[in-house]
Formats: structure tokens, C-alpha cells, sequence
């Protein structure tokens, strides 16, 4: 697909590349709208100048960064032969993923198709995401750890609609800790259901998203959808299902155990949470922390870490969740007690014994 033409007149250390844009791609849809793909690359490689004349890509700069503007070029291609549209943020996550320590290529990523529903694709965006879909079609078990932004709730309920629309499995099961700090229901005001149905609220939202709305209600009152809070699974065993945990970061280790021995045949469960955001009372220990040291050598049973690279919302979100991860290293250095996520540290035995007054 490319060429290299003679290199005379060229500044010491600059190659000249030539890549050749097959006839079946059109150039407005490898290039984007008002040429925005094109401008990501510039972006992307600030050291190359891209010159476009007809159907052919003229690379020139330094050579190691030309020869990955050209995989760059190719990569983008094939995803735009597979009929996905191009956009300036997919150039920069497929650089992001050429750069990165792996042998998965961006086309394989961006082109994979995890569920088609009303009128759109649903799709991993980031190599992370390729690797939590992944290990969701090859373990029973599979937690989903990282950041908010990083499509864990939302990757996994299409993985559940689409096992449950090829009846791979008989239902779907949702279920979140109801409220923050422990579930008190009685606090609140209102209904049991209405205390409830805020915090089922996020996967109703994924639900209608994926599902027709009218199915929806349907779907519930016949059994085969069905969102509840984690207190309500006790005692049961959830075969032929597929069962996700959200938010659980915000379960005990005795509710985690709870949860994960409700796993009845032909049935598989995501856990999904963000150990940076527990809501906990102090002094209780997060089950979603604690299962990572039980569990993490069973087979069967996959860990995949999300980071901030593969926050797929406002580019912001992903440098927040950096900046509060550098200062929790430095809350942790000067020893102030506090960490990012309004946790606090464990106190001295001093500090303890001041804090009740100097009484013992």
C-alpha cells in the first residue's frame, strides 16, 4: 500500500513516504468531514507533514515517526473499508493503542461489533475495553475495575442483551448496592420502591439505551429482565442468567460472598466498580478490594483493570482522574490522612486517643 519515492532534497534524518488509499475506500470517509481526520493525524504526529493529492497520502518527516503514521493510515483504512465512521478521537485512540505494548491492531479493536440495536453499533473504543469484552465471552466470572468513563456498566449490559437476544441465556439480572453507606432504606422518604429506583437508575438508563422501551416493561413483568438491589439476592440461585454487580465497590466482603455464591449453572456475572469511590461507612473495608486478594488466582474467574485511558467521555475526565491519583500520592507522602476519594487514613493510636477526648 505504500511506496517510497527518492528521498533528495530532504532534511538530514526525514524520510518521504508515499501510501496508496485502495480505490474501494472513499477519501471523505478516511479523511472524515471537513478533513477532521486529517487534522487528528497532523495532530498526532506534529514532526510529519501529510500531503493528500487524489487517492495517494505523502508522508514526510523523521523516519520512525513517518513508518507510524503509515500503520496509522493503513489501520484507518481498514476501519473505514469495515464501514465504521472515522472521527478525530478515533485517531487518537489508534495511536494511542500503536503506541502502546500490544499485539492487538486498532482495526481489530475499533471494527468489533459487541451489539447492534437501534440503528447503532455498539463497539469497544480503547484497547482495555477490546480486552473486558473479551474476557467477558471467555470467563464465567469477569470484574470490571477502573474509573468512571470506562464503559464498565455499559459494556457489560450489552454483552447481557446480546447473550440474552441469541439465547445463550434465559434472563438478565441487575443489581446494585440500593443506597450509598449500606443500603439504610429507612432513612429516606417515600415507598420502598421509591427509595429504591434512584439507584437502580443508571441501569434502567443502559436498559433503554439497548432495548426497545416498549419491550422493557414487558420484559420485567414476564421475569426475564430483572433489576433489584444486592439485598434481595440472598438466598437465591440465579441459573441460565447473565448477572451483573454494579457499583460494587460499595459492598462489605460479606455481601460480596454473598453475591458471587448466587452463581447457579450456565450463568455468568460482571462485577463492575471503581475501588477509588467507596461510599462505605469508615472502618468498613470494601468487598470489591478485599475479593481481588481471595479470588484473583481462581480459574475462570478474570480481573480486568481499566485506567484513564480508556475514559471514553469529555477528554477532561480522564486528566481529573489522573490529577487526583498524583495527589493521593502526595496525600500519602506528607502522611495528611486523607485520600481522593474522601476516605480517610487509618488514624495513629494517638491521634484515635485524642479524638475521644483523652479518655480511655
Amino acid at each position: 500500500m505504500s511506496q517510497n519515492p527518492p528521498t533528495g532534497g530532504l532534511h538530514a534524518g526525514h524520510v518521504q513516504h508515499q501510501v496508496s488509499v485502495p480505490e474501494d475506500v472513499p477519501m471523505v470517509a478516511l479523511l472524515g468531514q471537513r478533513d477532521e481526520v486529517l487534522r487528528a493525524l497532523e495532530t498526532g504526529f506534529p514532526t510529519v507533514d501529510v500531503h493528500v493529492r487524489g487517492n495517494v497520502l505523502t508522508l514526510t518527516g523523521p523516519g520512525p515517526d513517518v513508518s507510524l503514521a503509515e500503520r496509522l493510515v493503513d489501520e484507518l483504512a481498514e476501519v473505514a473499508t469495515a464501514g465504521q465512521p472515522l472521527s478525530a478521537d478515533a485517531v487518537q485512540r489508534a495511536i494511542a493503542m500503536l503506541t502502546a505494548p500490544s499485539t492487538e491492531r486498532p482495526a481489530e479493536v475499533l471494527t468489533t461489533n459487541i451489539l447492534s440495536t437501534r440503528g447503532r453499533t455498539i463497539r469497544p473504543k480503547t484497547l482495555g475495553q477490546k480486552k473486558y469484552v473479551d474476557a467477558i465471552d471467555s470467563a464465567t466470572i469477569v470484574f470490571g475495575i477502573g474509573p468512571a468513563g470506562t464503559g464498565k456498566t455499559y459494556l457489560a449490559m450489552a454483552k447481557a442483551v446480546g447473550a440474552l437476544q441469541s439465547k445463550q441465556v434465559n434472563r438478565i439480572v441487575l443489581t446494585r448496592p440500593a443506597v450509598e453507606a449500606g443500603e439504610r432504606l429507612g432513612y429516606l422518604p417515600g415507598t420502598l420502591n421509591e427509595k429504591i429506583d434512584p439507584y437502580l437508575r443508571p441501569l434502567y438508563d443502559a436498559l433503554y439505551d439497548m432495548l426497545d422501551p416498549e419491550s422493557i416493561p414487558k420484559l420485567m413483568a414476564a421475569g426475564t429482565i430483572e433489576v433489584a438491589p444486592l439485598a434481595y439476592m440472598r438466598g437465591r440461585t440465579l441459573n441460565d442468567a447473565f448477572i451483573i454487580l454494579d457499583e460494587a465497590q460499595n459492598t462489605s466482603p460479606e455481601q460480596m460472598k454473598m453475591f458471587l455464591t448466587r452463581l447457579g449453572f450456565n450463568s455468568h456475572v460482571v462485577v463492575t466498580g471503581d475501588v477509588t469511590q467507596v461510599d462505605l461507612p469508615s472502618g468498613t473495608r470494601s468487598g470489591l478490594r478485599v475479593v481481588q486478594e481471595i479470588l484473583d488466582d481462581i480459574d475462570d474467574i478474570v480481573f480486568c483493570r481499566l485506567t484513564s485511558a480508556d475514559v471514553v467521555r469529555h477528554r477532561l475526565v480522564g486528566d481529573i482522574i489522573d490529577a487526583y491519583e498524583r495527589w493521593d500520592v502526595t496525600a500519602a507522602a506528607r502522611g495528611d490522612g486523607v485520600r481522593g476519594d474522601g476516605a480517610r487514613r487509618p488514624a495513629d493510636r494517638r491521634e484515635r486517643f485524642e479524638h475521644r477526648g483523652g479518655k480511655r
